[in-house]
């Protein structure tokens, strides 16, 4: 049997980029001894009180708002029960019936609507580490604030997740959100999948838990549509449960019933207040938004005529961004700059962690100065290109290094010197040249380029040859 069609639905956790824990003092920096950075309120000690972090209320609010949610002015937290090693209170405080986002929307770059439910916040557990056959538990993790992104169930394969999950954590990276560091787990992602017949209700639906990379996302999609199939063409019937994805042998396992929210016993929070914002407040909010970076790259793209490719990759960092920003103010053509950052820049500094604290030892001002060299015509491309690998390779200054002969431009003179000599040394070219192979041309061309060290203009060179070989 065939003609299924498959229904997904996201919930992706979001480490917010807070100092402190979302009810506690302690730290939210990534790794440290174990059990180093907890407290009687993060691990829940009998007498200890919760304080909101309104840090992590302001995050979320920029969260909904980028994803062009409602902001809930009053919203409430709420206690959602569960016994497991990870929650030492036997309880996770989290928003359930009034969450502070809802009702938003996500527009891929494929054109396709992606439903945004709900956002809420709430706080991390604690982490499992398995070692010799034994479990240890770090509670570091735990308290760190997370918003959970919860979409509607808009999906139809695993392409488009990854295109939505690569759209949101550019998104909130872009915002100041999150890192989304996932191999950190400051960004992880749920996945509901169900399968139906075209124009029916929605089949059961299986999660599959902590997904921490798009390959893994995708992986697990594609094993446990195979594995409904299967089932359902057998006349089957699908259970509701919670799987886990095991990357060693490419299939999703069963890892426990899957609970309604009845079983979480959810009830309002009683040792916290009502969160109430200020409509001034969560409009100053709105006025203050960054660009986000899918409407930089549109902008790249129409106002500096950088190719989609290029413009996307000079996004994904801000710091990379606003480098490029500074680098191409005033150039006619800003592609000069990018084409540098992407090619002799990128792959020196090729690393995400460079990239995201980009720091390179020259400055956006000097790699303006060499793009206007090269937009007005003082040097060409090579010559710039020797000097920029040269400016990161040993940090020399662009000054310094445009005072050597080694480097600096050629003058008329020496340029047709060079074209002649040229020709005299490739009798053969010229013949060929002369008897009508065009393609000759590009040997002369080369025998210029390497008598000038890469200086000369390829596009040049071959304009004088030809005049040269008309005479």
């Amino acid at each position: 049997m065939s003609g299924w069609e498959t229904v997904i639905g996201l919930e992706t956790h979001v480490e917010l980029l807070t100092k402190t824990k979302i009810f506690c003092s302690c730290s939210t920096g990534f790794g440290g001894e174990p059990n180093t950075r907890c407290c009687p309120v993060c691990t829940g000690q009998p007498g200890s009180l919760p304080v909101l972090n309104e840090k992590a209320v302001e995050l979320a609010v920029r969260a909904g708002l980028a994803l062009n949610c409602r902001i809930n002015l009053v919203s409430a937290m709420d206690r959602k029960h569960y016994v497991y090693p990870d929650l030492p209170k036997a309880y996770q405080i989290t928003q359930f019936d009034v969450p502070l986002c809802e009702a938003g929307f996500a527009d891929l770059p494929s054109g396709k609507r992606i439903g945004i439910t709900r956002i809420h916040i709430e706080e991390d557990a604690g982490k499992l580490v398995r070692e010799n056959g034994k479990i240890y538990i770090d509670y570091n993790r735990g308290g760190v604030p997370l918003i959970e992104i919860v979409t509607e169930p808009d999906f139809r394969s695993a392409q488009e997740v990854t295109e939505y999950l690569e759209l949101l954590r550019l998104t909130m990276r872009g915002i100041g959100v999150s890192d989304c560091k996932m191999q950190e787990g400051s960004l992880r992602c749920d996945v509901n999948v169900s399968l139906r017949k075209p124009g029916e209700p929605f089949g059961t639906r299986t999660e599959i838990k902590n997904l921490n990379s798009f390959t893994a996302v995708a992986a697990a999609i594609e094993s446990e549509v195979r594995r409904q199939k299967a089932i359902l063409d057998s006349g089957g019937r699908i259970v509701q449960q919670t799987r886990h994805f095991d990357a060693a042998r490419g299939e999703t396992a069963d890892m426990r019933g899957k609970e309604d929210a009845e079983d979480y016993r959810f009830f309002p929070e009683p040792d916290l207040p009502e969160i109430v914002l200020s409509p001034i407040w969560v409009e100053q909010l709105r006025k203050t938004m960054p660009e986000l970076p899918a409407a930089k790259k549109d902008r790249y793209v129409q106002m500096l005529r950088l190719a989609p490719d290029d413009a996307a990759q000079l996004v994904k960092f801000n710091a990379v961004a606003d480098y490029f920003e500074q680098a191409c103010r005033g150039l006619k053509d800003p592609r000069i700059a990018a084409g540098f950052i992407l090619t002799q820049m990128f792959a020196i500094l090729s690393t995400e962690a460079q990239r995201e604290n980009w720091t390179p030892s020259v400055t956006a001002g000097e790699l303006r100065e060499l793009s206007l060299l090269v937009e007005r015509g003082s040097i060409n491309r090579n010559v710039a290109k020797t000097l920029l690998t040269r400016m990161l390779e040993t940090k020399a200054h662009l000054k310094d290094l445009l005072s050597r002969q080694d480097v600096s431009a050629l003058d008329e003179q020496q340029f047709r010197q060079i074209c002649r000599q040229a020709l005299t040394e490739n009798e053969r070219a010229v013949a060929d040249y002369k008897r009508g192979k065009d393609k000759a041309i590009k040997a002369l061309v080369g025998a210029v380029m390497r008598a000038s060290a890469g200086r000369a203009d390829p596009i040049e060179a071959e304009r004088q040859l030809r005049r040269l070989l008309e005479e």
